[in-house]
């Protein structure tokens, strides 16, 4: 966000007549700060972050810890764009400040872990590293990455059932909150469940091509449903993304749809589209 982003903060937290204090962890540090942060019992915690910082700290919060405004300081911003609509942190912030409103939010669970936007299982999350080098400017390092993760797609395909319906196989299932779901409406109960299942290199790229200019939901590789719950298996390990962030899962997860990972300041629906 820049330099001065700490201090534009407090300024206009300031004019609102808002007391806070404002911390700046180093990436190392993050998962400490937002602890102590949210140990410290405050009324609001805002993070002027991206979809992975407002993933722990929902987790930290729970659903009776303090609220939160997440404001769009990272690359994707799936959840404050959710939230507030397509504006900038300022905009957003002014926004909660003045009409916000506090609003269960409901998302997925798996292993113990909480997501707000969406979960990846599968193969494509094998491509985090290759964006993350890209993203940092390590260009030889993200073409590594990405041939790579292309040489060991299809070597592992998940098994999954929904809702308890019959086992099905994919190279990869999205799991997508209500809130980020173009399909749903915030308040439905349920995941979406998409099944990605691409026969080569061919169709990866044409899925990643639909995913940029239109909605992927149209590409035949891609078979959606919705769910309160799925079982997912696999010979080994599952590699994930959980609201972009990595982590490698065991061989049979459960997920469910949980209807209170935490609370948000948000502003009035007919406020939200930007």
């Amino acid at each position: 966000m820049g330099p001065s982003a700490p201090a534009e903060l407090e300024k206009l937290l300031a004019e609102h007549g808002v007391t806070a204090r404002v911390r700046t962890p180093q990436p190392g540090e993050l998962v400490g700060e937002l602890r102590r942060a949210v140990d410290a019992g405050p009324d609001l915690l805002i993070t002027l972050a991206g979809d992975g910082t407002v993933r722990a700290a929902a987790e930290l919060c729970g659903p009776n810890g303090p609220m939160i405004a997440p404001l769009p300081g990272g690359t994707m911003n799936m959840m404050p764009h959710a939230v507030y609509g397509q504006r900038a942190w300022p905009e957003a912030l002014h926004l909660a400040l003045e009409t916000g409103r506090e609003r269960d939010l409901g998302g997925g669970c798996i292993e113990g872990r909480r997501f707000l936007c969406a979960a990846i299982l599968g193969s494509p999350a094998r491509l985090a590293p290759a964006r993350e080098a890209a993203r940092h400017g390590r260009l030889l390092e993200a073409f590594a990455n990405t041939r790579h993760a292309l040489e060991r797609a299809f070597t592992g395909r998940l098994r999954y059932r929904l809702d308890g319906k019959p086992r099905q196989k994919a190279e990869a299932l999205v799991l997508i909150c209500p809130i980020a779901s173009k399909v749903m409406r915030a308040e439905d109960p349920m995941l979406e469940a998409a099944a990605l299942n691409p026969n080569g290199a061919g169709e990866i790229l044409r899925l990643g091509l639909n995913a940029l200019v239109r909605d992927w939901r149209v590409d035949p590789a891609v078979e959606d449903e919705f769910c309160k719950r799925a079982q997912v298996w696999a010979a080994q390990g599952i590699p994930a993304l959980l609201d972009g962030e990595s982590v490698r899962l065991t061989s049979v997860v459960d997920v469910r749809y949980d209807p209170k990972v935490c609370r948000v300041l948000t502003p009035p629906k007919d406020e939200r589209a930007g």
